[in-house]
């Protein structure tokens, strides 16, 4: 068996740096996103594909869903998996459906989920989970510290 370590660097003193004086390659561009934001998302994309008869007992949905922090960032991750996903013409709608859109839907529209308070035409305010602090030094600002 042969050592390949090295196999393509310049030999020692050859004057040969390793730069090409070719253009270098440039870094493909970002596909472009296809909703601006989650609300055009959700109106344009998800709303109208995923349809269910919401009948406010065994699901529900709230017409002001931007008022819930859970659904905003719930919306806000299907969104963003549906841009990434969209470009695996593979299976990659399938992989949004099956691990994102079925998930946090069932999530969002469950009747004990985000939006157990309100009804289609009425909004009301969530409750949020009150926390106690931890005991001091139970959880250390980790920011600073190199892995």
């Amino acid at each position: 068996m042969t050592n390949d370590i090295g196999l393509f660097a310049p030999a020692p003193g050859s004057g040969d740096s390793g730069v090409s004086a070719e253009k270098p390659a440039e870094e493909p561009k970002a596909p472009e996103l296809v909703y601006g934001s989650a609300e055009e998302f959700l109106h344009e994309q998800l709303l109208p594909t995923y349809v269910r008869d919401v009948d406010n007992r065994a699901l529900k949905w709230c017409i002001e869903w931007y008022f819930h922090p859970e659904a905003l960032s719930r919306i806000e991750a299907l969104w963003r998996a549906w841009e990434h996903l969209r470009l695996d013409g593979a299976t990659g709608m399938s992989v949004w459906w099956r691990d994102h859109a079925d998930h946090h839907m069932r999530v969002l529209l469950d009747p004990r989920g985000p939006f157990h308070k309100c009804d289609m035409q009425k909004h009301r305010d969530p409750e949020h989970l009150e926390p106690k602090k931890a005991p001091a030094g139970w959880f250390p600002d980790v920011r600073g510290i190199q892995p």
